[in-house]
Formats: structure tokens, sequence, C-alpha cells
């Protein structure tokens, strides 16, 4: 199979909907879906299993453990070439899946990749972020990527083969940064940017960038862990720096709940 699109969803059945259509309206037919439950309680196991979907889709639900360990055991089911994951209120355009396969064969040698990048806009149609310098452009290096993805939504699909050798995420905890893995895949890996949107995404009141404050502090090993290894990554120097700062925060608010909690 060439594709594996992964949703993570937590109490998100009035809006998986969007993935759902969207992937039936795709002019690319050779994937799969995979919804990772992490624990809804709103009738997702229901919704889902009365689909009558014209592709491969598989559920899978487990305990509330939170969205990097949804994405784990994703990553450890999917059976395809490359894996996307599709947020589960965002949609593809219907031809996202046929660009993505154009694109990752345009790449002479792929194993030097982790993976293809297209922009992501909004309803109206805007653009999240800035657009990239070229249609095509590849970064080799973690600061080169960095500098090019910049703040704001990208779409992308991933070598899987690349993902396991660094997934999964560390559990233990409710949260996790999503760039601990990212990052350590692009010192290894290239990245191919494609100037095209392929995915709309919608902004929710629940969303991960919404509560990451709240979620980053509430787990602080794996938000030091984080934060420290950007400060030692050949990131750009503003992001290494600004990474220091969030990591004495981080660090000053574990102290100061553990001081609490001996008090008490």
């Amino acid at each position: 199979m060439r594709f594996s699109v992964v949703t993570a969803t937590y109490n998100r059945a009035h809006t998986l909907g969007r993935v759902y259509e969207s992937l039936l309206a795709q002019t690319f037919h050779d994937f799969e879906w995979l919804v990772v439950d992490d624990g809804s309680t709103d009738g997702t196991r229901e919704l889902v299993s009365s689909w009558k979907a014209s592709f491969p889709l598989r559920y899978f639900w487990k305990p509330n453990g939170g969205q990097h360990t949804a994405m784990n055991l994703g990553v450890a089911a999917a059976e395809a070439e490359f894996l996307g994951f599709v947020d589960s209120d965002d949609c593809l355009l219907a031809d996202a899946l046929e660009r993505f396969d154009y694109h990752w064969r345009q790449i002479p040698d792929p194993s030097r990749f982790y993976n293809v990048l297209g922009l992501c806009s909004r309803p109206d149609g805007s653009i999240v972020g800035k657009r990239f310098p070229a249609e095509v452009v590849d970064t080799f290096t973690l600061a080169d990527t960095l500098r090019l993805l910049g703040p704001g939504d990208r779409c992308g699909m991933n070598r899987t083969a690349a993902l396991r050798e660094f997934f999964p995420y560390p559990e233990g905890e409710r949260f996790c940064p999503l760039g601990l893995i990212w990052h350590r895949l692009a010192r290894k890996y290239a990245t191919r940017f494609a100037n095209e949107t392929l995915m709309i995404v919608h902004a929710s009141p629940d969303s991960y960038d919404r509560k990451f404050f709240a979620l980053a502090a509430s787990s602080p090993k794996a938000t030091l862990t984080y934060y420290r290894e950007v400060v030692h990554s050949p990131a750009p120097p503003l992001l290494r720096l600004r990474a220091a700062a969030n990591y004495c925060r981080f660090a000053a608010i574990t102290a100061y709940r553990r001081l609490r909690g001996r008090q008490r």
C-alpha cells in the first residue's frame, strides 16, 4: 500500500466526518485510513462503525493518554510505505494524495528524505504561514528545515521506515511536544517542500496549539527533554535562545509545583 493516513482523535465525533469525506473524494486510491481513538466518550466508535468506506478503514481504541500516544499506535500499526497525520478537524484536498505520490516519485533517492511537506489553507482559502521561496525546495539540515517551516501548519507525508527509526514518543506523561521526534528526524534526513496547498485546517477552541502551555506544564519530563535538545541542536540561534528561555520557565514551574507538593 502506498499511503497510511493516521488520525488521532479524542471526542471529535462532530468534526471527524471532515476527514472521512475528504478521503472519500481522493483521486488517488491506494491508501488506508487509521482512526486512533484516544479514549473518546462521545460516540466516535459508533460513528466510525457506521461508515461504509470505499478504502481500508481501521479503528483502534485506547485509554486516554494524549495525542502522542495515539500517534505511537498509528505508526506501529500502519501498513503503507508512506504515512501522514491528519488532525480530526481538518481535511485533505481531493488531489492531495495524488500530489504526494507525484512529489515522492520525483525524488531520485527517497532514502535520503523522510518527508514531503505542502501548504495548508484556511477554509476561506488564505494560506497558513508563508509560501515557500520556490515551487520545490529541498533542505538537508535541521536549521534550514526549521527556517523554511516557519510558524503555522504544514501538510506532510512521511516515509514510514524513517519514522519507525525514531518513534515512539516517550509515554508516561499526558503530553509530549511533537517537535521532539520531528527535530530528530530532520537532523538525519532531508525534507522536500512543495509549494502547493494540500490540506484545509480548521481552528478549534480545544486545539493542540491553544492548550500547549497547560499541557507542557503538566508534563515536565517530556517538555524539558524537548527544550534541552533544541538548545543543544544546530537549530537557528533565535530558536535555541527561545528554547533556553522556555526550558528555564518550565523548570521553574516544575520546581515550584514540587515545592508546593512537599509543603502540603
